[in-house]
């Protein structure tokens, strides 16, 4: 796969993964001077505390895309647009997308509908 890439495009994506492992490598270091536990508690709570309301933001962007979907199909419908169809699918697709994201996040955290 490395004869697709050109030798500039291999050598930035070389460097970002060394970033990247330094990156990791710094943070796995401050990690060692915590205890395991208690930072392990505070971070199920941080991400308890914030979860739920990007899960309903979510549910309520799907809504809303779906609504300005709606009018935008009805708008090409009376029109008499021919890809009305797919205009519907894609719009419909985005809008159940986002509340299926929505749902599954609560669902994985085990948080209640």
């Amino acid at each position: 796969m490395s004869h697709y890439l050109s030798k500039k495009n291999r050598n930035r994506i070389r460097t970002c993964i060394l970033v990247l492992v330094y990156v990791l490598l710094i943070l796995s270091f401050e990690s060692f001077g915590q205890d395991s536990k208690k930072g392990i508690v505070e971070v199920n709570k941080a991400v308890r505390s914030w979860l739920a309301p990007v899960s309903n933001l979510v549910l309520a962007l799907g809504g809303v895309i779906g609504f300005i979907g709606a009018i935008r199909v009805y708008i090409k419908w009376n029109s008499g647009d021919q890809d009305v169809q797919k205009t519907l699918m894609s719009w419909m697709g985005a809008c159940l997308f986002l509340v299926v994201v929505g749902i599954m996040i609560k669902a994985f955290f085990g948080l209640t509908f």
